[in-house]
């Protein structure tokens, strides 16, 4: 499609690439049968096709945005599904970043809006506030009303889980090292799933080292770009003072940002080859992760039937395909597929909390197709997707499921 930008905007690296992306486009609609919220609202809007003008038609003017179109857009989940299944290549990724980063800069919210999402990007970037504020919204979740309940009912879903063992694994001298951050929700929701990791890769002979880091996503995505360069500074920093061979994290979410830390700093060279060069180290878990060599003997293991989620940071943010139910197969798990598991679940970071009537139509619909597998247990490989999923099967991380197979402790 053609575009009209003025030189002196493209003179911004970012819109450049965004500018890119919408002269790939051919408004073909493939995009629309695999956009969540376009099947769920039916409004041409709430499509990628639809969403694509907006926002062609929001930063050529580079004017405010109007109402109509941010909500157009905050209603997007950014799973990327769009972009796994576009002919044309469009970076769909560039655009609604863009198109987000815009509106924080030249669009007002109400007061309530304002107060709302920065409270939401304080708390779940404070593992210890999170996790206090968690436990008080078990308690209220029945009275509290709109966003505050839903916000309320979610983490009453997910408890925490207390194992009853907790052991590390020795590795040789010899080695390799990875860094694993431990993120910010994570941290307080489930810090079991990075002990199971630690446990998984040490039997490779790989030693992690931690680092209680959140990498930015959060803030990145709802347009708080100086508080997401902020922890990519430090994360970068981080991996550069550890001499790793890779750097990780548990949640495909934030690896999929990770990957991408060389867009963030993008005209900026100070920092840009830095984070290039950390981006080109960083692998998702799955990638890292093998299955046991002897497969799981526990009968209670093997009597399950699990319904495996791939993330859609995963499968269409990282575009790695099938390795999980690879790893969960030669483990010795018996496995279901999941009718349209190219469907978001409505988690997407904060999404669920931002968007809490559409995530949970997407929720509702993720669970029918998983109800009509026969599962018994939900796995995935992204905090944000167990705890979405949690509250009617139990839900287990992959790095707990290898590390029980490999005689860890049993996850649910």
């Amino acid at each position: 499609m053609r575009t009209a930008f003025r030189p002196e905007q493209l003179a911004d690296p970012h819109l450049k690439e965004a500018e890119h992306a919408l002269r790939t486009c051919v408004h073909c609609g493939f995009c629309t049968a695999t956009c969540p919220t376009y099947l769920v609202l039916g409004d041409e809007r709430d499509s990628p096709r639809g969403r694509i003008m907006l926002i062609q038609n929001m930063l050529e003017s580079d004017r405010r945005p109007t109402r109509e179109t941010v909500r157009h857009l905050d209603r997007c989940l950014s799973c990327l599904g769009c972009r796994t299944t576009c002919p044309s290549g469009v970076d769909y990724s560039a655009l609604i970043d863009t198109a987000r980063l815009h509106i924080a800069k030249n669009y007002r919210r109400g007061p309530f809006q304002s107060l709302f999402r920065s409270a939401v990007l304080y708390l779940l970037m404070r593992p210890r506030l999170f996790a206090f504020a968690s436990v008080l919204a078990r308690i209220f979740a029945p009275v509290l009303p709109g966003k505050l309940g839903a916000m309320a009912k979610k983490a009453k879903r997910r408890k925490r889980r207390k194992t009853k063992m907790r052991f590390v694994l020795r590795t040789s001298p010899e080695a390799p090292k990875v860094l694993l951050l431990e993120g910010c929700a994570q941290r307080a929701l489930a810090p079991e799933i990075d002990e199971a990791a630690a446990r998984v890769l040490a039997r490779r002979d790989v030693k992690t080292e931690t680092a209680p880091l959140c990498c930015g996503a959060l803030a990145y995505h709802m347009g708080n770009v100086g508080i997401a360069k902020r922890c990519a500074k430090r994360v970068i920093e981080a991996f550069e003072d550890a001499k790793a061979d890779a750097l990780t994290m548990t949640a495909s979410g934030c690896v999929a940002f990770l990957k991408d830390y060389g867009s963030v700093f993008a005209g900026e060279p100070k920092w840009v080859e830095r984070a290039q060069a950390m981006a080109a180290r960083v692998e998702d878990f799955s990638e890292l992760a093998d299955a046991p060599k002897t497969p799981i003997a526990d009968e209670a293991a093997r009597a399950l039937t699990i319904a495996y989620h791939p993330p859609c940071s995963l499968q269409h943010g990282q575009r790695i395909h099938g390795r999980g139910e690879q790893l969960l197969k030669e483990a010795g798990f018996n496995l279901v597929p999941i009718p349209d598991a190219h469907l978001c679940c409505g988690s997407a970071g904060s999404y669920s909390l931002l968007q809490p009537k559409i995530a949970e139509q997407l929720r509702a619909r993720k669970l029918d197709a998983i109800r009509s597998t026969g599962a018994t247990i939900i796995a995935s490989g992204n905090i944000g997707c167990l705890t979405q999923l949690s509250g009617e099967l139990p839900t287990a991380h992959i790095a707990e499921l290898l590390d029980w197979a490999a005689g860890g402790p049993k996850p649910i």
